[in-house]
């Protein structure tokens, strides 16, 4: 068995006192050029590592992470990350770590703002943020980073000094994706559909709105026309109606967020002809709409996965002292009626 060395077998070795060895190991005090030379000679040596469990333990120290998403009551594409972070909190639970979740309503930036003002003042060690809102989301990222509390966060990418790391699809890349699907369909007259959102707010509908347009500005085949609709409650139904009287040549749609089922439900009861539709992730009422063959494809962008990632890289650093991956981008998974099942059953 490899040996386990002791502060005073390092002491030895180093021709230290044991005090110089902690002042190394925890980084504290002054410690003399010559005796840091061989202390550190001596660790590499060793390949010296220090029992982090006891450490935590001793110390005692609670450290705190603070995860912000919008309610997954009002919008059940947000309930896997509990799952995730729940899993990524059981592989820490030898350590003095802490998970809570706050909840905002994914419609209101007052919402957003005020949960991020009640984490701010409980000052967390680190935040995890869904950052729904591009602009509130750098003023709060900010304030945060002021504060000395981390900031990560998943889903969707903003770029700001402030945050230390981001976990999900690169959200261009998701939308050309999308539109090469749209392509294999044969579709030609292409709605692209927000829903809900303030799209100049919303940075991950316009990277894919952006990304799915450049493939088919690069495509060869010019014979296409793609229409940007934006619907919101209350009126959702009425201009869904009225755009598909408008456009009776629409064969194809792109849904930017997982909510493609409530086009999927009207285009199934109101379109003569059948349309090409692809949208996001997988929920139940998308399933469904799947396995009728009403959706064509679903991208999935593996929320649990996001929210275990993010929260094993903020452990790490807390714990182990690693430092946080910058970005962790995942796979653009392509959901179909053949492979669904595969994907449900995980």
């Amino acid at each position: 068995m490899d040996k386990k060395y002791t502060i005073k077998d390092i002491a030895l070795m180093a021709r230290v006192s044991k005090g110089t060895v902690d002042r190394v190991l925890h980084k504290r005090g002054k410690v003399s050029p010559a005796a840091l030379e061989r202390v550190t000679a001596v660790l590499a040596k060793i390949n010296y590592e220090p029992n982090v469990i006891a450490r935590n333990l001793k110390n005692n120290k609670i450290s705190r992470i603070a995860v912000i998403l919008p309610d997954p009551k009002i919008d059940p594409y947000w309930a896997p990350c509990l799952d995730g972070v729940a899993q990524a909190l059981e592989e820490f639970r030898a350590f003095n770590l802490s998970v809570e979740s706050y909840f905002f309503d994914p419609e209101s930036t007052s919402s957003f703002l005020k949960i991020n003002k009640k984490v701010l003042e409980l000052a967390p060690d680190a935040v995890l943020l869904a950052p729904f809102f591009y602009k509130e989301t750098i003023k709060i990222s900010n304030k945060y980073d002021e504060s000395g509390i981390i900031v990560a966060t998943f889903n969707n990418q903003i770029e700001s000094e402030a945050i230390k790391s981001f976990v999900g699809q690169d959200l261009f890349k998701s939308g050309r994706v999308a539109a090469k699907l749209m392509n294999v369909l044969s579709a030609n007259k292409i709605a692209i559909i927000h829903i809900d959102e303030s799209v100049k707010n919303a940075s991950h509908m316009q990277e894919k709105e952006k990304g799915f347009k450049s493939y088919f500005e690069e495509n060869e085949n010019k014979n296409f026309e793609i229409t940007t609709l934006k619907l919101k409650n209350p009126d959702f139904t009425i201009n869904f109606e009225h755009f598909l009287k408008e456009n009776s040549q629409l064969n194809g749609i792109f849904v930017t967020t997982s909510k493609v089922y409530q086009i999927a439900k009207m285009v199934q009861k109101l379109a003569p002809n059948k349309i090409s539709i692809i949208g996001y992730d997988l929920i139940d009422d998308n399933i469904s709409f799947v396995k009728e063959g009403v959706i064509d494809f679903l991208i999935h962008q593996n929320p649990k996965r996001q929210a275990y990632l993010s929260i094993t890289n903020i452990a790490d650093n807390i714990v182990y002292g690693k430092d946080i991956p910058t970005n962790t981008l995942l796979p653009i998974d392509i959901i179909n009626s053949e492979n669904i099942d595969t994907y449900c059953a995980n």
